[in-house]
């Protein structure tokens, strides 16, 4: 018998429960986010005002906004590559997992995606809060741009967490140790994502590759949708290749992850 709907839904409040007891980690990410939150805005605002006021459609109060939401967004959208299947995955207690009535792909996204969204509490949207009340924001035209944002914060989520398990943790099932690739996935990811300046502000051919992953999907259309820079049929199509993403990245996973139970070798005594 597999598990139902109710199962995952237990595991996405544990996982929400569980990162609850961690309030001092979260106090110190809302510490770090509000610092280097300050300093892009010193950095970025320089380079609009450099380029005359307006920088590939981005003025100050935009560039406000992309800063403080995707700082918001970096404790909750996985652009670190950790993840606890893949020391599951190492030790070989995945095991276990195969022999539970769930699959191990989604409880593991479940569970990830639970204590992402806690992390919006107290650190991502006060980090937002502060960043409106010190610097200032754009707000989007249309009301609609909230409820549509909203939805895309939770596809970036579990698309950043769908994607650590399929490049970082699905792999260990033949490489064992996969500390190098979380390395590899925390650099590049980060830049692909947008966290350092918006994709679009890259050269056509960076911003071509960059599409071509699933990184800005996970926190540069988020922050369009909410920042107003995309309309509501702008937005809709974001969500719609968010939508696509995720579908991808799922589908490969599941197919690694029942090619790694076939070649699972558990050892020990």
């Amino acid at each position: 018998m597999r598990a139902t709907v109710r199962v995952y839904w237990r595991l996405l409040v544990a996982g929400f429960r569980r990162q609850s007891a961690y309030l001092l980690a979260a106090f110190g990410g809302l510490v770090a986010n509000t610092t280097f939150g300050l300093l892009k805005v010193a950095i970025l605002f320089a380079t609009v005002e450099a380029a005359g006021g307006e920088l590939q459609g981005y003025d100050v109060a935009l560039m406000s906004t992309y800063i403080w939401v995707s700082q918001g967004l970096l404790g909750s959208v996985n652009l670190h590559g950790g993840t606890e299947i893949a020391e599951r995955i190492k030790t070989g207690d995945v095991a276990v997992d195969f022999l539970r009535p769930l699959d191990v792909q989604a409880a593991s996204v479940v569970t990830e995606v639970g204590r992402s969204l806690f992390s919006l509490i107290p650190r991502g949207i006060p980090s937002v809060l502060i960043g409106a009340l010190v610097v200032g924001m754009a707000a989007p035209a249309s009301p609609l741009a909230y409820p549509l944002g909203a939805l895309s914060v939770l596809l970036g989520i579990t698309l950043s967490a769908a994607t650590v398990y399929l490049l970082v943790a699905a792999p260990g099932f033949w490489l064992v140790e996969t500390r190098g690739l979380q390395v590899l996935y925390m650099v590049v990811s980060g830049f692909l994502a947008g966290l350092f300046v918006p994709v679009w502000l890259f050269p056509g051919w960076l911003q071509t590759v960059a599409e071509a992953t699933p990184f800005p999907a996970m926190l540069m259309y988020p922050v369009d949708i909410l920042s107003g820079r995309a309309d509501v049929t702008a937005a809709l199509a974001l969500l719609a290749g968010q939508a696509a993403w995720l579908a991808g990245v799922l589908l490969l996973g599941q197919a690694l992850t029942r090619a790694g139970r076939r070649r699972l070798e558990v050892q020990g005594g």
